[in-house]
């Protein structure tokens, strides 16, 4: 990236894995580029109204429905429409795919955090947003405030803590025009996550396994891509 940029770090709270399903929470942190380098701004969050609340979700938000009873339901353009928002040059999620979900089409160009996670520290213990957070925070490649940090799974303490593991992927060497191309493909995973071999490096996970994986027709899609590229760099 090149001049001045805003990136839009974005997370939602909801009421289930999969539309219809609805955002009940929007929190959105940007990562802006001054002359000092990246700044994070403060993170903004907002309630949205919602005609139910599991209680399988509400025991990971601890959103009520009382709470969100006669609010406005979620509006995409609240996040992207420049005029009414303030102009940005990139979206960003950890786990982009599932805000995605609840979007719908969107021009701007678009970060994943969690695959660009994966492809620069694929030795990370793990890399969801808190793992990632304290992992990279022992190692001191990330500071934050630990009060706006809180509480965990809660869509602005959520976009803040994402927006800090996309600047350490900025300080790590991580362009965004390779982190927006990473973003158009499957997640890069660095060990086999299924089976016998579960892990295991690819290099060590048997060629009849591999094979195995591209033939089951339910398998995920990420998982086969990952099985391919595996067969593709041993037939190199």
């Amino acid at each position: 990236m090149s001049g001045a940029v805003t990136i839009r770090v974005i997370d939602f709270e909801t009421t289930g894995f999969e539309p219809p399903a609805e955002v009940v929470e929007v929190g959105y942190c940007d990562l802006i580029q001054s002359d000092a380098g990246w700044v994070v701004d403060r993170p903004v969050s907002y309630l949205c109204g919602a005609s139910e609340m599991p209680p399988q979700v509400r025991a990971v938000h601890h959103i009520t429905l009382a709470e969100v009873i006669g609010l406005e339901p979620f509006d995409a353009t609240h996040l992207f429409d420049f005029n009414q928002s303030g102009v940005f040059d990139v979206w960003a999620a950890h786990n982009l795919d599932f805000e995605a979900k609840f979007i719908g089409a969107v021009t701007v160009p678009a970060i994943c955090t969690l695959k660009a996670a994966l492809r620069v520290w694929p030795d990370a213990p793990a890399h969801s947003n808190g793992v990632l957070r304290y992992w990279l925070e022992d190692q001191g490649l990330l500071t934050l405030d630990h009060e706006t940090a809180m509480p965990p799974h809660r869509a602005g303490p959520d976009a803040y803590v994402t927006a800090h593991i996309l600047k350490a992927l900025l300080a790590a060497g991580a362009t965004g025009k390779e982190m927006v191309a990473w973003t158009r493909e499957p997640r890069l995973l660095p060990i086999c996550p299924i089976g016998k071999f579960r892990g295991k490096a690819w290099a060590d996970v048997e060629s009849g396994f591999v094979r195995w994986m591209l033939g089951v027709p339910d398998m995920e899609a990420d998982l086969k891509w990952n099985a391919q590229r595996e067969l593709d760099r041993r037939a190199a």
